[in-house]
């Protein structure tokens, strides 16, 4: 009795429901204290401004957050040098909802308006990636069987059980992102918003499976 490996891929196009909106939070002060003082200001005050559209002051996730010492060149006598300057934080947050190019419009105007004015990322993804991820084994799974059973056809060989399957466990970019880092500043408009009208593009996504089977 031998085995046969065969490695199957799926994949998947889904449609975006989701808006992401990655927002970055930076400043740079002489002093410690004052740096993680206007960290915690700054922040509290883009979740004020997400609160007026019904968003819970939780539902701003942090990505990730640093203080780094900031240092700048000078010359000095034809010697480059470097000096002290402050320390400075970066606070990255996230804001998901439903995908509604209204509500998007008022929110970007809003972000534009608001004192701390954050680089952003508009991106796009799906309600339930878990349910995607597990459609696409599936079908990495079933291709996987399909090829097996084409090859010990021909071998004149038959499949039994299987011995192992094999997957890689990578974390998947279910993201669409048609706007990039960017910041705004805002125009005088009759209302509050941004016309935004946006439709994104499918998500396409693939992931292999290898199988391993007994044959006789």
């Amino acid at each position: 009795m031998g085995t046969i490996r065969v490695t199957g891929k799926g994949h998947l196009k889904l449609r975006p429901d989701t808006t992401r909106i990655t927002m970055t939070l930076e400043g740079v002060y002489p002093e410690y204290g004052e740096t993680l003082r206007h960290f915690s200001e700054d922040t509290e005050a883009l979740k004020d401004t997400f609160s007026g559209f019904g968003f819970a002051r939780s539902d701003l996730k942090t990505l990730s957050f640093s203080v780094d010492t900031e240092y700048e060149s000078y010359r000095e006598r034809d010697v480059y040098k470097q000096r002290f300057i402050g320390y400075r934080f970066q606070h990255m947050l996230k804001v998901e909802f439903p995908s509604d190019n209204e509500r998007l419009g008022r929110i970007l105007y809003a972000i534009a308006n608001c004192a701390v004015s954050p680089e952003f990322r508009l991106s796009y993804t799906v309600s339930d990636p878990e349910a995607a991820k597990n459609e696409l084994l599936g079908k990495a799974v079933q291709d996987a069987k399909e090829k097996a059973a084409v090859l010990t056809r021909a071998a004149g060989v038959t499949l039994q059980c299987i011995e192992s399957i094999d997957y890689s466990w990578a974390e998947l970019d279910i993201e669409y992102r048609p706007m990039e880092r960017m910041s705004m500043a805002a125009k005088p408009l009759k209302a509050a918003s941004y016309d935004m009208n946006i439709e994104p593009d499918d998500i396409e996504i693939s992931d292999t499976v290898t199988v391993i089977w007994e044959i006789e």
